[in-house]
């Protein structure tokens, strides 16, 4: 779990809320439902406009990730490399069938099923990089839709608050009103601007992080398969490996 993304989160958050109270302000000033509906509701419908369906639906499931990152167990990937080059050399090949069967992960079973097949290095090489390559476009993609989202909350924001100070020139004849109306219409800008910069901008460049990680061990597993098909040594393998590493 990464907690780093919850204090974040909450130190961004505690520090706007700490600093209004040291100005002499009060929680129930930032606090305004129909400016958050106008920021929340224009922000999703704006970058709903933007995207395709699917899109759209991948970066929702990729929510989860900020909090559980996808597990990429390195280590634990470069000794099961080495075991199915032991197997390879004494079995052949074929000796990876039953351990291609049984594999959990499905970019690995990919990989070990195609070497099963009997088929060439490059062959193999070209299918499993396509396989990364088409992987991290879509999930790049996802991932922008949060730095979408940040991009159009805070004009958003300002549209709400626009939107505030309309109604406050609609008081003009009652100038007790215009000091508190004129704050809550500002509102809507700090949803924006505060949302944007505190959570979605920084949430896309996690994400773009987490889908880059995930490529870079696809990628060992990748090179140990084809060192698998080429017939290396597995030290020579575990040589190769480690940069992946470090």
């Amino acid at each position: 779990m990464d907690f780093l993304t919850l204090i974040g989160i909450i130190v961004a958050f505690g520090a706007i809320i700490l600093g209004q109270f040291l100005e002499g302000g009060h929680l129930s000033t930032l606090i305004n439902g129909p400016a958050f509906l106008i920021v929340a509701g224009g922000t999703f419908g704006a970058i709903m406009v933007q995207s395709p369906l699917h899109i759209f639906l991948r970066s929702l499931r990729m929510i989860p990730w900020l909090i559980k990152p996808p597990i990429l167990p390195m280590q634990e990937s470069l000794d099961k490399i080495l075991n199915w080059s032991n197997v390879a050399r004494r079995e052949g090949l074929l000796g990876l069938e039953k351990i291609s069967e049984t594999e959990p992960d499905l970019f690995s079973r990919k990989g070990l099923q195609l070497l099963v097949d009997g088929n060439e290095p490059e062959v193999v090489r070209n299918t499993m990089e396509l396989e990364i390559m088409a992987q991290e476009d879509r999930d790049l993609q996802a991932s922008k839709v949060f730095e979408g989202m940040g991009g159009y909350a805070p004009t958003i924001g300002i549209i709400g608050a626009v939107m505030g100070l309309i109604h406050v020139m609609g008081n003009l004849s009652d100038p007790s009103k215009l000091g508190g109306g004129i704050a809550v219409a500002f509102v809507a800008t700090i949803y924006g601007v505060g949302i944007a910069n505190l959570f979605l901008l920084p949430a896309a460049s996690k994400l773009k992080s987490l889908v880059r990680q995930r490529s870079r061990y696809q990628e060992m597993l990748t090179e140990g398969l084809i060192a698998i098909a080429e017939g290396e040594n597995p030290q020579v393998i575990a040589l190769r490996l480690e940069a992946f590493l470090n």
